[in-house]
């Protein structure tokens, strides 16, 4: 069974009062007119005679018909059971003694009773119809949530595989350093394991996360290669989707090092306001085509994690400079 959230108890209060106001308001209507009291009471009373079993109807068949008959194909049981609602409701205008009535109220009646049954079954249509979108839209959330599940799934082995390279080379050289990265690695996957199982993180584990691996990272690159980074957040409480910015600078480290000439790699992110700058620059060095580590795959991550999260509210800005420089900006307004 369901689980009932806050939206659905707002969803219901809102249903409620809009129905009531459709009830309600031919009465206020009248009574803002005449400012008469009585005949306030009277049009309430009219109104709550033909109006009331519609919002009965409505409410039944939103929340019980609908999902449990008409979404599950049994459309008879459907049908029969809203002819019997239907007529429950409306019970006191369908078997109404109108014998007694002078015939110019008996005909105007028999009016009125036809157009409340019409208004009943359009409440179900309406229910029907309401639900419909209601479940489109879960659908495609859970759509949403299930690519973006994938999507983060794949960065953690691309991550894991560029790491345990970078240590792998490392520990042809020294193994106390190698030591340590194997600690730094530990912390890094803790993070991305169990920190990061929520659609929004704190930015402040992010930046740690972050620096940690620029750091982890820093120790494959030689001499020839300078790497800087800069992070300014004034507010490390800002929440924002887990290890969105991981791919690029990968992507910076894989394309950025260059052991025979000097290289560049520059990482910055900047809170300004409510709208997140971040900016990853380094020296272009296309790999040969044979070397397939990563196969460009954190790049598409990215963009397709940024278009289903924050779609109409980032830019990118993705170029080489003159000067051989691969430049890329993202700002995300949150």
């Amino acid at each position: 069974m369901k689980k009932i959230q806050a939206k659905d108890i707002w969803l219901f209060v809102a249903q409620v009062l809009l129905l009531s106001l459709i009830v309600l308001s031919p009465g206020l209507i009248s009574y803002v007119i005449s400012h008469d009291s009585v005949q306030l009471t009277t049009s309430l009373s009219v109104s709550f005679y033909w109006l009331a079993p519609m919002v009965v109807v409505y409410l039944v068949n939103f929340y019980l018909l609908v999902p449990f008959l008409w979404f599950k194909r049994r459309v008879w049981q459907f049908l029969l059971v809203n002819v019997v609602l239907v007529c429950a409701c409306n019970s006191h205008i369908l078997f109404n003694d109108t014998t007694t009535m002078p015939e110019v109220f008996r005909a105007g009646f028999s009016s009125f009773a036809s157009i409340a049954m019409i208004i009943n079954f359009m409440a179900i249509g309406i229910a029907i119809s309401i639900r419909y979108v209601m479940r489109q839209q879960e659908r495609k959330q859970k759509e949403v949530e299930a690519e973006l599940a994938w999507l983060k799934n794949q960065i953690n082995p691309h991550f894991l595989f560029n790491t345990l390279n970078n240590i792998s080379s490392l520990a042809q050289i020294d193994a106390d350093e190698t030591q340590e990265a194997i600690m730094q690695l530990s912390d890094l996957l803790r993070y991305a394991m169990y920190e990061t199982n929520k659609p929004r993180v704190p930015i402040g584990g992010e930046v740690e996360f972050m620096r940690n691996y620029i750091e982890l990272m820093k120790l494959r690159c030689n001499e020839m290669t300078k790497v800087s980074s800069g992070f300014i957040i004034h507010s490390l409480q800002l929440e924002i989707a887990p290890l969105l910015f991981i791919s690029l600078i990968e992507n910076a480290f894989k394309h950025g090092m260059n052991s025979n000439a000097p290289a560049t790699i520059d990482i910055r992110l900047e809170q300004q306001g409510e709208t997140l700058v971040f900016n990853c620059d380094n020296t272009n060095n296309p790999k040969p085509t044979k070397d397939r580590s990563g196969s460009g795959i954190g790049l598409e991550n990215t963009r397709r994690r940024l278009d289903l999260l924050y779609s109409g509210r980032y830019t990118w800005e993705q170029t080489v400079t003159p000067e051989n420089i691969y430049h890329v900006k993202i700002t995300i307004s949150l």
